[in-house]
């Protein structure tokens, strides 16, 4: 037989062993789309027509096996009801169980990755042979879903209960080495021997070497467990994976239920329960909104690459300013490939910014991420220095000095005339006018924004502002470069905060006059931290930095006057007039104490409650509800959202979505400050902001938020 399609090929080797082979063309990876089922269900009833078949070998033609479903597929799909959903995954499961249910031993041989259905389809052959430089993995609980082809019946079958639960609950991948001790893969190759391998494994079995019809038995088979050991199994992970997920992520107790109501059961019957738990889980916000900002992230990506293709190449790079953000941004580019210098005035900056680049490096050789030997290469990529000596070799220079517009002018004038005249520079700051940082520079079309979160190792965003005079190729360039870093560039042109902290501080507004009205502060907090936000308001301002935010704010104050500016005295700068400046110096709305790791550790100060008690005039705070200080908080920073996109300062509902989960932490399950206004609907905030009219033009919603509202649209479908 022979079968050549889109996605699929299949054809006889010698000895009587067919080869199926994943190919999709016009993709450079393997996944299954609704065309790849398709040609699957093709090849299996020819390969079950066939006479002559002794084995099967599935194989890919890419560099990784498969990658899994095709998540742009998904939204379509979660339309449908729970029963059309079921009936949907029952007829994959039919399509997987074919493959098992073969009277004929198969191998896969995993190449690359092996993700979610990737690895759902390899777990129904005979046997599976991994390259060693492949990692595999179960990632559904992060789209909030859990495997629903056959993952969890499979796995807790194959590797033990325990091992199943760990990998679907969690969502990470597995090295080669984890994945054959678990027992998920029975051998590991190096890269170019993998065929070769998977070749001769299936030639045992075809040859009765290997107990293949034993081995098939076990996955369809109960688990073999008794009723006792289930219960402890699956009672004991529910209440930790619950604890750790938090009730807004429901999806990997589900899985774990479902497991536990399938252990007894046959395949066939625990195919079923597994099918109907991910229908519930699929038509969940939670579902949506995750499936959304992973879309939401392919787009941005996207968006970032096309405009990367103009940039010029950045062979080396350079970052003005040490100490905590330099030495992170040194990493991030050392770690990532890229050579880069460190310039500070000060010796001690200089040792601070090694020392936090050295910190980070040997956290990830403690975690098994990288060996000693390639801690020291990255490390040798960084190269401090307190003059500009080496930056006239340099393709973009950053520079990361203190937030304060007259020394970054003069930074940057300096530094201009000591690198090539094609070197782009690029400033990191928060808050300041990317144009008139231009304004002392003889090449303004070479300069533009480049602004990273704290901490810059593990916030994903980076803003790239254009300024008025910023050149096409300096805002490519510096796009490319925070991709080659490993971030998730959004383009945003020049404004007071840029995106992130424009609509961040219409939201502390919102906090600070609650607590003028006499709002405890922590329950604040708590109130918005069960919303979902990683950590309230208060507690957010002492980690950025209570003196930070008290300078941004007054930039933003000056920015937009109309509504950022306060003429009552708030919480923010009662605290900076205190020198209660967060974390940085153990105390501003709570005391932090270092525990033995060194990480702060927020306790109460009952002392802040008398320095905030003046503040407040008539105290309103037995009638306002925790829904009124949810709509308070987000109320502004929806509308300021809505500005920006208004203003052009982004360009697409989309990039504001996901600039704000990846540089705010707003709560991913919610899809956004646009998905969550959408869920809302324009109508109901539009009525929520009528009911807080009198508290000024922070709450006044604006025309086209009132327009979309009056029409039933939504912002994902209005643009």
């Amino acid at each position: 037989m022979k079968f050549d399609g889109k996605a699929i090929q299949c054809s006889m080797l010698d000895g009587g062993i067919a080869e199926l082979r994943f190919d999709l063309q016009g993709d450079s990876v393997n996944k299954f789309n609704k065309a790849t089922l398709a040609e699957l269900g093709e090849v299996l009833a020819l390969l079950k027509a066939e006479p002559g078949v002794k084995g099967l070998l599935v194989t890919s033609g890419k560099d990784c096996f498969v990658v899994g479903a095709d998540v742009t597929e998904f939204v379509e799909y979660f339309k449908n009801t729970e029963d059309q959903l079921i009936s949907w995954i029952l007829e994959v499961h039919k399509l997987f169980s074919t493959v098992e249910d073969f009277d004929f031993p198969s191998v896969t041989a995993i190449n690359g990755f092996a993700l979610g259905g990737g690895l759902e389809f390899a777990l129904t052959t005979s046997y599976r042979v991994m390259s060693s430089e492949t990692r595999i993995g179960l990632p559904e609980t992060k789209l909030g879903i859990f495997p629903g082809w056959g993952g969890t019946v499979r796995l807790s079958r194959l590797a033990g209960a325990d091992n199943a639960i760990e990998w679907i609950a969690g969502g990470e991948q597995y090295t080669a080495d984890v994945a054959l001790k678990t027992g998920v893969v029975d051998a590991v190759v190096v890269p170019d021997k993998l065929r070769e391998a998977a070749l001769n494994l299936l030639g045992q079995a075809i040859a009765g070497k290997r107990d293949w019809k034993a081995r098939r038995l076990e996955k369809v088979s109960p688990l073999k467990l008794n009723p006792t050991e289930t219960m402890m199994a699956f009672e004991t992970s529910k209440g930790f994976v619950a604890g750790k997920a938090g009730p807004n992520y429901p999806s990997p107790v589900a899985a774990i239920t479902a497991m536990q109501q399938g252990a007894g059961r046959k395949r066939d019957d625990a195919l079923a329960i597994e099918a109907a738990a991910f229908a519930r889980m699929a038509k969940t916000p939670t579902a949506f909104n995750l499936v959304t900002i992973f879309l939401g992230d392919q787009f941005v990506g996207k968006v970032a690459k096309t405009m990367a293709k103009t940039a010029s190449r950045v062979e080396s790079a350079a970052v003005l300013g040490a100490g905590i953000m330099g030495g992170g941004i040194a990493y991030q580019s050392a770690s990532k490939g890229t050579p880069i210098v460190m310039k500070d005035i000060q010796e001690k900056a200089i040792d601070l910014g090694l020392s936090e680049a050295r910190k980070l490096l040997a956290k990830r050789v403690e975690r098994g991420k990288m060996t000693a030997d390639e801690m020291a290469e990255v490390f040798t990529r960084i190269r401090p220095t307190l003059s500009f000596g080496d930056f006239r070799g340099v393709d973009i220079v950053v520079e990361a000095v203190v937030e304060n517009e007259k020394v970054k002018k003069s930074v940057l004038a300096e530094v201009e005339d000591q690198v090539k005249e094609d070197t782009i520079l690029a400033s990191n700051t928060s808050t300041i006018s990317i144009t008139r940082l231009a304004e002392g520079l003889k090449r303004p079309e070479n300069f533009c924004g480049m602004h990273f979160f704290n901490p810059v190792h593990k916030m994903p965003l980076v803003e790239v502002i254009r300024g008025a005079k910023s050149g096409d190729r300096a805002v490519a360039t510096t796009v490319s470069f925070a991709l080659a870093m490993g971030k998730t560039p959004i383009v945003v042109n020049d404004c007071p905060g840029f995106l992130v902290n424009r609509v961040l501080f219409p939201y502390f507004a919102g906090f600070m006059m609650l607590v003028n009205e006499g709002l405890d502060f922590q329950k604040i907090d708590k109130v918005m931290e069960k919303f979902g936000w990683p950590m309230g308001p208060a507690y957010l301002l002492d980690v950025v930095g209570i003196d930070t935010g008290y300078h941004a704010n007054a930039v933003m104050a000056q920015g937009f006057p109309d509504r950022m500016a306060s003429t009552e005295k708030t919480a923010l700068g009662t605290m900076f007039e205190a020198q209660r400046f967060g974390q940085k110096n153990g105390k501003g709305f709570y005391s932090y104490v270092p525990d033995k790791k060194g990480v702060p550790k927020k306790t109460v100060d009952p002392e802040v409650q008398g320095l905030l008690k003046p503040l407040v005039g008539v105290d309103n705070s037995a009638s306002i509800t925790d829904q009124d200080i949810i709509d308070r908080m987000m109320l502004p920073l929806v509308i300021e959202c809505s500005r920006c996109l208004e203003d052009g300062i982004v360009n697409t509902p989309v990039e504001v979505d996901i600039a704000l989960v990846y540089g705010l932490g707003f709560p991913p399950f919610r899809g956004g400050p646009f998905r969550y206004a959408d869920a809302v609907g324009l109508k109901a905030l539009c009525e929520k902001a009528g009911k807080f009219a009198a508290l000024g033009k922070l709450y006044e919603p604006t025309a086209r938020m009132r327009q979309l509202a009056e029409t039933g649209a939504t912002y994902h479908k209005a643009r």
